[in-house]
């Protein structure tokens, strides 16, 4: 911490010595025009004040000399006998005590100088810690938000090869599963035309047999169709939407109405299967939790966005599980993937639940780079 300076002579130190030889003129001039009412009592009355201004303002050696031009002063024009610098027996305690009370307010003045010179040290180094601290928090938050980025690419990634992952599979389910499923079921055909042959325990298998397969082919279908709906890539998202709600409905008994757009266009294969997995994912919780019987979807183009509500009639999310999901941190798998699915496709999504019902809100934007050719035109290349 560095130390009070004593002002030099200098661009500042010659202004703080020109001040003080000016206020010891002012104060004896001050003094003199007083003369008429004082005479020769209370010489040192004006001074006073110019020490003061000097040795708080102007510095340790400029208010010694303050002190002393006022000292001669006095003695020269208002101590008798008058302008002569001999001085009488009786004036010398007067004089004696001025200097000393001058020194005890230069000494106040330093030690006040000092006082602000140790503060003025301390809060500039408080500045500087807080700037290096706000430095430190801007490179930590600028580190967190790459953290972040690297995480998000990483999710985007991640999600790009779990629907890679789940178009292989369905697609394996449906070209070998799918195809040793349909030769099991000729073979089945063939022992069915001779069970005559059979005793009646002999047939009841084979037909249960059948029956089995059959029940086989369908749920494997279901699953190869759930893993990767075959209609979002060929008819689009409207057809695979209504495929999945009409499919959904008979299997939970909850009556969906789905309300789409007749000029909904084609849109590119990342947001439409970020939509198809919205909407899937919004009817697999109201299944699951919500305790309703009615869901209503719908898609809503404006403006060159695209709005996809989805919405039921339950018991709603608990006011905790709302606050976990509206931290980003702590919502759900699924939430969380729906919410990640549409970040990376500029997009946004809003929960809204009471106990009437819980709303589900994504907004996507339709840039005219996110629409892809439309469905004619995809079967011809």
């Amino acid at each position: 911490m560095q130390r009070a300076r004593t002002p030099k002579p200098g661009a500042s130190g010659w202004r703080r010595y020109g001040l003080a030889i000016l206020a010891a003129a002012l104060a004896l001039w001050l003094r003199r025009l007083l003369a008429p009412l004082f005479g020769e009592s209370n010489p040192y009355l004006t001074v006073w004040a110019a020490v003061v201004f000097s040795s708080w303002y102007c510095g340790l050696w400029p208010s010694i000399i303050t002190a002393l031009l006022s000292t001669v002063g006095v003695w020269y024009w208002f101590v008798p006998p008058l302008h002569s610098l001999r001085l009488g027996r009786q004036q010398v305690p007067g004089l004696a005590g001025f200097l000393v009370f001058s020194a005890f307010i230069i000494a106040l003045g330093e030690a006040n100088r000092h006082s602000l010179a140790k503060t003025r040290a301390a809060e500039k180094m408080l500045k500087s810690a807080h700037d290096d601290l706000e430095q430190r928090v801007r490179e930590r938050t600028m580190d967190l938000d790459a953290a972040n980025d690297s995480l998000r690419e990483l999710s985007g990634r991640l999600q790009q090869m779990r629907d890679v992952e789940r178009r292989q599979l369905a697609r394996e389910l449906h070209d070998s599963v799918g195809q040793l499923l349909a030769a099991l079921s000729m073979n089945m055909d063939v022992l069915q035309s001779q069970s005559d042959r059979l005793d009646l325990a002999g047939a009841r298998a084979i037909s249960e047999n059948a029956l089995l397969v059959e029940q086989i082919s369908r749920e494997i279908r279901t699953i190869s169709h759930l893993l990767h709906p075959p209609l979002l890539d060929v008819a689009g998202l409207a057809s695979a939407l209504r495929w999945y709600v009409d499919g959904f409905s008979e299997r939970s008994k909850i009556n969906v109405r789905l309300e789409i757009p007749e000029d909904l266009a084609r849109m590119s294969n990342e947001m439409e299967l970020a939509i198809f997995r919205m909407v899937q994912e919004c009817l697999t919780n109201i299944h699951r939790h919500s305790e309703g019987d009615a869901a209503a979807i719908r898609l809503r183009q404006y403006d060159g966005r695209l709005a996809v509500e989805v919405q039921d009639n339950g018991k709603g999310i608990p006011p905790d599980k709302q606050r976990q999901l509206s931290a980003s941190g702590r919502m759900g798998l699924g939430f969380r993937g729906m919410r990640e699915r549409l970040r990376q496709l500029g997009g946004t999504l809003e929960i809204q639940s009471d106990p009437t019902g819980t709303r589900v809100v994504a907004n996507l934007s339709l840039q005219k780079k996110e629409i892809a050719p439309n469905a004619s035109q995809e079967i011809a290349s």
